[in-house]
């Protein structure tokens, strides 16, 4: 279907429905009654701070991040919401790692749940690369409803696309 590309792995069932919600431009009063509010993480430091709260709650023994960022570059239209990055650098004699993650622009004004999803999708790639089912797992117990907060998320990136903001820029 037309504008749902970010549903596109869903039954007939489950488009049909958003894009009658779409089509009666009712999808941004459900998601605004489920979350009435954006969150007020604007700055990369308190972005940073979010995420390490939840890693060191979840992930204490992992490895830590050197950096946490919105990323304007990073663009939904690639699939991408955030991105972990493992970054190599020479020191020396010595190869040091360094752990990056960045979220997408467009999740700064967006509900908090939305950009705790992606930073747990982020935080478990510290543990799993691969997105398999321990991957999933992982995700799972550190945000007990990721896969409702995913699917959650695709409504609001299409409504992003089919009639822009839900929330007003602060």
């Amino acid at each position: 279907m037309r504008g749902l590309k970010y549903l596109a792995g869903y039954s007939e069932q489950v488009t049909s429905k958003v894009a009658r919600l779409l089509a009666d431009n009712e999808l941004g009063g459900v998601l605004l009654a489920k979350y009435p509010t954006p969150h007020q993480i604007r700055t990369d430091r308190s972005l940073y701070d979010f995420t390490v709260s939840l890693k060191n709650e979840f992930l204490r023994k992992s490895q830590p991040i050197s950096k946490v960022s919105y990323d304007p570059k990073i663009s939904v239209i690639n699939h991408a919401l955030g991105l972990h990055c493992f970054v190599s650098r020479v020191q020396g004699a010595k190869l040091t790692a360094k752990h990056e993650i960045r979220i997408a622009t467009v999740f700064r004004t967006a509900p908090v749940e939305f950009l705790r999803m992606i930073v747990v999708h982020e935080l478990a790639h510290l543990k799993e690369k691969e997105h398999n089912k321990a991957f999933y797992q992982l995700c799972e117990y550190m945000e007990p409803a990721y896969h409702q907060l995913e699917f959650d998320t695709r409504l609001y990136l299409t409504h992003l696309d089919a009639f822009g903001a839900l929330y007003q820029e602060p």
